[in-house]
């Protein structure tokens, strides 16, 4: 795609984290040198087809193998304000920020970064589709579950580190139970009519 245009730094950008009631939307941004291979690279697909292990033992690898990883991140302040969308999109382009060497172009899953000033293209089903975006979806969804796991250890009692925030019948229990923590999307229903 764009690498046969001539651009050699082509960052793949996928999220985690858009649906949760609770914890930020996460975005990474990862380069792969041009023509990489390795035996690991057929097990690479969108992390909601994986499970935790799997992610883990990828992520390790594309962090080794990538040439450059870039995260961003908004936390649930941020989104309550600005919206999941605009969330969304301000953590990848902070995830872009990141990139050292920096990207010459940008492939993204589903969504566009007009305020970002490089040849991109945004493709809807992305991280199955294609590798550097497959694993920016790995890396994204590993940094933000170890901050779900971290976030369990302030905010004892909501299962963060089991459900990760998402809305599961455990969760809405601990939410009725407790009411909301700091870190809960307040724009979000069922918390946004508890407060």
């Amino acid at each position: 795609m764009l690498a046969a245009q001539g651009y050699l730094r082509v960052a793949g950008i996928d999220e985690a984290g858009r649906g949760p009631l609770a914890g930020p939307v996460v975005a990474a941004a990862v380069i792969l040198p041009q023509g990489f291979n390795a035996p690991w690279l057929g097990l690479v697909r969108d992390s909601k087809q994986l499970n935790g292990a799997t992610r883990e033992f990828l992520c390790q690898y594309i962090r080794e193998a990538a040439l450059s990883i870039g995260v961003g991140l908004c936390d649930s302040l941020t989104i309550d304000k600005r919206g999941i969308v605009a969330a969304t999109r301000l953590a990848m382009k902070r995830a872009v920020r990141q990139l050292q060497p920096p990207a010459e172009s940008l492939l993204i899953d589903y969504v566009s970064l007009p305020e970002v000033r490089l040849p991109q293209k945004a493709i809807t089903h992305g991280d199955g589709l294609c590798l550097s975006i497959a694993c920016a979806s790995i890396v994204a969804k590993v940094t933000r579950d170890h901050m779900m796991v971290e976030f369990d250890e302030v905010y004892p009692g909501y299962g963060f580190r089991k459900h990760k925030g998402y809305g599961t019948p455990e969760h809405f229990s601990c939410l009725h139970r407790l009411g909301p923590c700091p870190i809960h999307r307040r724009s979000f229903q069922p918390v946004k009519s508890m407060v």
